[in-house]
């Protein structure tokens, strides 16, 4: 549990997996309209999170977003399209969430700023009216284009031949960086020992960088660790090596206290 920073003040479960903060169901419908958001015990158990709709994979930030009650968050597009495609005759409880299989629909009895603002998003199109117990609307069918008619070409030929081609160019020279196509050109090229640390780095520098779980950071600090230790031994190991050669009483034949002749 943790408490909102908004004026309501409002303590909450919720918690904001992009911003790390927590959020009341006000701010979330106000300011986290495209942000995933859950409780707070699943940020503690994995924080890591998909920022992309599990419809089509594309980012959330890019489209219009529906929250569902189970604060689930999906293109409003893609849900519409989903739901779209069940029979007419599909019971309002047939409608679920494709994440966890929760209701779409709210129940009646269940008020709050998500629930109210899905309803009135929900009451835009008949699929969800009918579920909804309202009344459907007409629906504006857009006129279906008039076929082109091949008889106003006489000659293919001439006017395949006369349109513009494009050319386009599939060479790899404004690729991203740490994005490496299967050229045959390089296919073969050796690499440096450390090219996938290098590769790493920059991965994680050019896309959105996420939090490390707790066993990635023991995992980086005990590797951390061991690599020092090691260096720590062979600078040792070569310091006292270099003090055994330098050292004249180590060396019999230069020791004035050691007599070495015929016995």
């Amino acid at each position: 549990m943790g408490l909102c920073k908004c004026p309501k003040r409002k303590v909450t479960n919720l918690f904001c997996f992009e911003h790390r903060v927590n959020v009341c169901e006000h701010c979330l419908v106000a300011n986290h309209t495209k942000c995933i958001v859950q409780s707070y015990l699943q940020w503690l158990q994995d924080s890591d999170y998909n920022p992309n709709c599990r419809l089509c994979n594309v980012p959330l930030a890019t489209r219009e977003t529906t929250r569902l009650i189970c604060y689930d968050l999906f293109h409003w597009a893609c849900l519409n399209e989903r739901a779209a495609q069940l029979p007419r005759n599909t019971a309002p409880a047939g409608y679920q969430c494709p994440s966890c299989s929760g209701p779409i629909f709210p129940p009646a009895n269940l008020a709050g700023p998500v629930a109210s603002t899905l309803r009135e998003k929900l009451a835009t199109v008949n699929w969800a009216r009918a579920g909804l117990g309202l009344p459907l609307i007409d629906e504006v069918v857009s006129p279906e284009p008039e076929p082109l008619n091949t008889s106003d070409f006489s000659d293919w030929s001439s006017f395949n031949a006369s349109a513009p081609r494009k050319v386009y160019d599939t060479r790899d020279d404004d690729r991203a960086p740490g994005l490496h196509g299967d050229c045959d050109d390089d296919k073969y090229r050796r690499r440096p020992a450390l090219g996938w640390l290098a590769q790493l780095l920059r991965s994680r520098a050019g896309s959105r960088k996420r939090p490390l779980t707790l066993l990635q950071r023991a995992g980086l600090l005990l590797l951390l660790g061991l690599l020092g230790f090691l260096a720590l031994l062979a600078l040792m190991s070569r310091l006292g090596r270099a003090a055994a050669d330098s050292d004249p009483n180590l060396d019999p034949l230069m020791n004035p206290h050691i007599r070495v002749g015929p016995s």
